[in-house]
């Protein structure tokens, strides 16, 4: 559950150079060059922690003199008016940085957030998985689906390249879910399982005869999930997705199901709220 280094460096200096392309007036008109405070990330509503590299790379980047150090560990809980990471040094630099650091983590730590709200509902003791979509910001996924594993779910495949996922509009293209599956099997590696997408209990069967490793259930209902899970019997993983909300997912994973994928993981998350207080030592 680690952020590669080399991939939020470029995210980092993109969004810094987003901000601080015409400099910082109101800094460098109010605020000696000598002045040094201590900045602290707190906590203003209950959220995961999470972003505790990037918080650190954006004040880094800016200077190397900084000091930054996390105080509540990657997916804990965090109460409102705890203090999550802290930054000290230059005022200069931590006030270039505080906005782009703090976007990063509010975004973040929202994420985790809700992906540990739909964990937390699941059954206990289920085997059911929460996983997340490719429905992700241009240019941040590998920040948000660290944030999604962060608040202890899982991801889905993160690239197109990463696995076989025939969806509707493959299926029309292809000419059905037979052929679509068929060419599938045959031209993809070896090493990769199939997953379709269906709309309708005779897709599923089609999607089941065709001997797709994984069906995803779109839009079913619940009698159509019962169904559903009755006639696959094992013969494929079900994953369920479409219209999810937190007072679903256990009535879903009740039913036998194996995946439940929520886009609204990382599409629609509200940004956790925190502020960077600073206090003047010097």
């Amino acid at each position: 559950m680690m952020l590669v280094s080399k991939i939020i460096e470029p995210i980092v200096e993109r969004a810094l150079a987003e901000d601080l392309a015409g400099g910082d007036l109101t800094t460098e008109a109010t605020v000696p060059e000598s002045t040094i405070v201590i900045g602290r990330a707190i906590a203003r509503s209950s959220l995961v922690v999470c972003g505790a590299d990037v918080f650190a790379k954006v004040f880094y980047t800016l200077d190397a003199s900084l000091r930054v150090e996390e105080l509540l560990e990657e997916g804990t809980w965090a109460d409102p008016g705890q203090i999550l990471w802290q930054v000290e040094g230059s005022a200069r630099s931590i006030l270039l940085g505080e906005r782009t650091a703090l976007n990063f983590v509010q975004r973040m730590s929202g994420v985790a957030t809700l992906a540990r709200r739909f964990v937390s509902a699941l059954p206990h003791g289920s085997e059911t998985r929460i996983t997340d979509t490719r429905k992700t910001t241009p240019g941040l996924r590998h920040l948000e689906r660290y944030a999604v594993r962060t608040g202890g779910a899982h991801n889905h495949r993160d690239m197109l390249g990463s696995a076989v996922l025939i969806k509707d509009n493959h299926i029309e293209a292809a000419g059905g879910i037979m052929i679509a599956v068929d060419r599938a099997r045959r031209l993809a590696p070896h090493t990769c399982r199939i997953e379709i997408e269906v709309e309708s209990l005779e897709q599923l069967e089609e999607a089941l005869q065709a001997g797709a490793d994984i069906i995803m259930l779109d839009n079913f209902s619940v009698e159509q999930l019962d169904t559903a899970v009755a006639r696959a019997k094992g013969r494929a993983l079900l994953e369920v997705s479409g219209k999810i909300t937190l007072d679903r997912v256990a009535d879903i994973a009740m039913r036998g199901i194996d995946v439940i994928s929520v886009g609204a993981l990382t599409h629609s998350a509200p940004a956790a709220d925190i502020a960077l207080d600073i206090e003047h030592i010097g």
